[in-house]
């Protein structure tokens, strides 16, 4: 239990960046599985229409520290690859 006056301030913004940080995290694996079941669709124009969006996503989760900036993009970097070899 937190004693002083600042760590039980410092509990309560901690909860709520977790709840920030778990909503983020969520948000950048639905863009990986949504990502991958287009690429599988097959259907080039969604896969390129929507590759901008997956890597705005993946881009503003890496700033936000969630994922590293490399992990970031390596992902795109990988799903690139794939669609340009399709």
């Amino acid at each position: 239990m937190p004693n002083t006056k600042s760590a039980i301030r410092r509990v309560r913004r901690v909860k709520k960046q977790t709840q920030v940080n778990r909503i983020r995290k969520s948000k950048y694996k639905n863009a990986v599985k949504q990502m991958e079941k287009l690429i599988k669709s097959k259907d080039q124009a969604k896969v390129k229409k929507y590759f901008s969006k997956f890597q705005s996503i993946l881009m503003q989760v890496a700033k936000s520290g969630v994922i590293s900036k490399n992990t970031a993009s390596r992902k795109i970097s990988r799903i690139s690859k794939k669609i340009s070899t399709k």
